[in-house]
């Protein structure tokens, strides 16, 4: 799958990295705690969250997560749409619930190989 088809099960906008939405994806994660991101050490993954700040994008830079998903219709701000610019992160916004995202996803076959 790749982040392209992400943003079109989740019916999202596109935020930043229109130029990297071809990137194949594996696997996703959804969680507002960056702990439990950093416990789920996969590579070329797709994160889910809520949470509004820069340590998502840094937690992401470091887990190789090529994809944020921001649900629940939250829009970050310029400052963290400009550091995942410089780090080459797709940011997606939906306004499905984190629950229903992940459904989402699972059901069209991400994370089942």
């Amino acid at each position: 799958m790749t982040v392209r088809d992400v943003a079109r099960i989740l019916n999202a906008k596109v935020l930043s990295g229109e130029d990297y939405l071809d990137i194949e994806v594996h696997d996703a994660c959804g969680s507002d705690m960056m702990s439990d991101v950093l416990a789920f050490v996969k590579d070329q993954a797709v994160l889910l969250t809520g949470l509004m700040n820069i340590q998502v994008i840094r937690t992401a830079d470091m887990m190789d997560i090529v994809c944020i998903v921001f649900v629940r219709g939250k829009i970050p701000d310029e400052e963290v749409l400009a550091i995942a610019r410089r780090k080459e992160i797709v940011v997606l916004a939906t306004d499905e619930r984190m629950f229903q995202a992940c459904g989402l996803l699972w059901d069209a076959g991400l994370g089942r190989r």
